[in-house]
């Protein structure tokens, strides 16, 4: 019996939308890493992109627990000598409230090669419009 490895041009991609609103931080990143990924579809393959396309809305709305809206801290640095940059959550969200779900959903998929192709599969907007409508889009629960 052999093996079966999918190829990434026999894979049926399909859209689904995500509603953050209300929901938490990591229940959405979760959700939509796996639809990235494609972990649930028979023809899993670890390393070929399996994956579906991920719209989430509402980005702005998605909820933390305890005290990580003024706590967590997200860290850059530029290269630079001083070229450290540090943002609250808090003001994150005021700035560019995609960012938060995108940074989340990023940590869940591979460092690597595959990992970039499927982030570009993600979409991610703060209201409750997008401009996917014409791929038939389903609506997916958490």
């Amino acid at each position: 019996m052999k093996t079966f490895s999918a190829k990434s041009e026999e894979i049926d991609r399909q859209w689904f939308v995500i509603d953050a609103e209300g929901k938490v931080l990591g229940e959405v990143a979760v959700a939509a890493a796996n639809l990235l990924r494609g972990k649930g579809k028979p023809l899993f393959t670890p390393h070929v992109d399996c994956g579906d396309f991920v719209v989430v809305i509402n980005a702005d709305k998605v909820r933390l627990t305890g005290n990580k809206e003024t706590q967590k801290v997200y860290t850059s640095h530029s290269g630079y000598v001083g070229g450290q940059k540090r943002e609250t959550v808090e003001k994150l969200r005021q700035r560019r409230p995609e960012l938060i779900v995108e940074r989340a959903v990023k940590g869940m998929i591979p460092h690597n090669r595959l990992g970039s192709t499927i982030f570009k599969k993600l979409k991610v907007y703060a209201g409750e419009e997008h401009p996917h409508e014409a791929q038939q889009v389903q609506s997916y629960d958490i």
